[in-house]
């Protein structure tokens, strides 16, 4: 009996379409997110994997899709693919205007002006069960192995990849399309962001592009994942229009800040969050809260103003420091000012070096820039005042490890005897230098030990700001409470606060990992001698970070 093998699915769909003729079309096998603008074939059946709905598919039209939409999505949408997957007849017709928005089947079409392709569907017919399974048991003769090296290798994932993998950012485009700015110079504007889009190089492994205008009241044009390829994303920024209305800049901020960047919009877990607005002349409101919003959101606002208000137009201008406040931080590199549009071109450049600077994103949500930290420090008898000092060098290195500002991370103290001493709050200073120069000089208190009062004081003091995953306490002792240190800490942890306990010469096992947060293993520290406490600089530094991460 000769020896028998399986060939590759591709290899099979090859043979069986050879033998069974025309009758049969051989599905391709394709993802979730395939559109229809990455086949090249006039009629094709395809293979859609199972729970494609668990995707976020982006679907434009209803019956007819654009060439834009997945595949599998618009088959879903149509009613005739299921959560199983399985074969789908693919019919491209050119392009047209007015695509319609539905919802069927739990998809959620959107509409779209214009596309210059399109695709239909129709279920296929005579599809042999061998061609629709992952993976066939059918064995073929040896001899016929030579024949699926004559298959060409599929071209959607080279179709799909590409984009800048040094921008991995995700860049929301808020642009301007009041009264302000004209049709004209809206015409401009469009040309200089296409032009910037087409050098950003859109990608799955690059930057996604998504785009508000701000008008009256701000419109969302497309999404961060709606165009990943550059071709149909500079013809979506060639097909927007004007709007005009009143120049409500910072609506569209809060607008993009609190929805845009989400995971269900097409955000991405891990990837820098940026927004670049771009404002002609001035705004018509207030940006303050927006742009407040945005910085507390992880988000680095770059304010693009051209056009600047003349010397005659200033007493027009609600704030005249509206571009300092709009910004993600006040030092110049957030701020980017044109002339005109009519030069807007000898910009790109620069401009896209500062939005692809991972180093300079002082507002992206990482633990060393968006944490609030607060030092409980036990100032009791037992500890000495040659000890204390060492205490505060031990936090002042924890300290050290994080970009401590306005917009970044923020560091507290609390001395604590049988009294409590809010020695200076998260707040109280705004750069590193300061706030380490702050906690060098507390003075030792002596007196008793009272940590679990202590503990519920910086609870209720300390800690206004709430938001789990980025409150953390670092309480350090040397010896017994008087009091219960386990319901205080307990409340403290249900508030949302980590709890890092240090433990010094006869403090408590017991003690220490009642108030630590699980895992308490990992969040207990303990020396015999004071001088041992630098040790445990990068360990809690590394644990707040992991802490972070896993919350974030």
């Amino acid at each position: 009996m000769p020896q028998l093998s399986v060939l590759p699915l591709t290899g099979l769909l090859f043979l069986l379409s050879s033998v069974l003729g025309s009758e049969v079309s051989v599905p391709y096998p394709v993802t979730c997110t395939t559109r229809g603008a990455d086949l090249t074939q006039d009629t094709v059946v395809v293979l859609c994997p199972p729970q494609c709905t668990q995707w976020r598919m982006s679907v434009f039209g209803t019956g007819v899709y654009a060439a834009v939409s997945s595949i599998c999505g618009a088959a879903v949408h149509r009613g005739i693919l299921g959560p199983a997957g399985g074969p789908v007849r693919v019919h491209r017709l050119q392009g047209r205007h007015n695509y319609i928005s539905s919802y069927a089947h739990g998809i959620h079409s959107q509409a779209l002006s214009h596309w210059t392709a399109s695709f239909s569907l129709t279920k296929p017919i005579n599809v042999p069960q061998e061609l629709i399974s992952e993976t066939s048991t059918t064995a073929l003769p040896a001899a016929a192995r030579p024949v699926k090296k004559l298959l060409k290798k599929p071209s959607v994932k080279k179709a799909l990849a590409g984009g800048n993998k040094d921008c991995q950012m995700d860049i929301a485009m808020v642009i301007d399309s009041s009264s302000n700015i004209g049709q004209r110079r809206f015409n401009l504007q469009k040309n200089f962001i296409a032009k910037l889009a087409a050098m950003l190089r859109v990608g799955p492994i690059g930057p996604h592009i998504g785009l508000i205008q701000a008008s009256d009241s701000p419109r969302t044009e497309f999404l961060l994942t709606n165009y990943t390829q550059p071709k149909e994303l500079l013809f979506a920024i060639k097909e927007l229009a004007y709007l005009g209305g009143d120049s409500n800049t910072g609506k569209a901020i809060m607008h993009t800040a609190e929805t845009f960047f989400s995971q269900e919009n097409g955000g991405r877990r891990g990837h820098p969050r940026v927004m670049m607005v771009l404002i002609d002349g001035w705004p018509s409101d207030d940006l303050d809260q927006a742009a407040m919003l945005a910085r507390e959101s992880g988000i680095n606002v770059f304010l693009v103003s051209v056009a600047k208000p003349a010397p005659e137009e200033l007493s027009m201008v609600r704030d005249k420091d509206f571009m300092k406040k709009a910004v993600c931080k006040d030092n110049g590199f957030f701020s980017y000012p044109i002339p005109s549009w009519f030069s807007t071109t000898k910009h790109i450049r620069p401009l896209i070096q500062r939005l692809c600077s991972l180093d300079g994103l002082l507002c992206s949500k990482t633990c060393y820039n968006s944490v609030n930290i607060g030092f409980l420090i036990d100032g009791s008898s037992s500890v000495g005042d040659g000890n204390f000092q060492l205490v505060l060098e031990f936090l002042a290195g924890i300290a050290r490890s994080f970009e401590i500002s306005d917009v970044g991370a923020h560091i507290g103290a609390v001395q604590f005897t049988y009294e409590q001493r809010l020695e200076f709050g998260l707040s109280d200073y705004s750069n590193k230098d300061d706030a380490i120069n702050a906690l060098r000089r507390i003075s030792y208190m002596s007196g008793g030990t009272s940590t679990g009062s202590a503990i519920s004081y910086t609870t209720q003091n300390l800690f206004r700001r709430t938001g789990p995953g980025r409150n953390f306490l670092i309480v350090v002792t040397d010896g017994q409470s008087y009091d219960d240190v386990r319901g205080p800490a307990m409340a403290a942890h249900k508030q949302g606060i980590t709890i890092f306990s240090v433990g010094v010469a006869w403090a408590p096992l017991d003690d220490l990992k009642a108030m630590s947060s699980e895992p308490k293993d990992s969040h207990t520290f303990f020396t015999r001698e004071f001088s041992g406490l630098s040790e445990f600089i990068p360990l809690v530094v590394r644990g707040i970070c992991k802490d972070f991460t896993e919350n974030n």
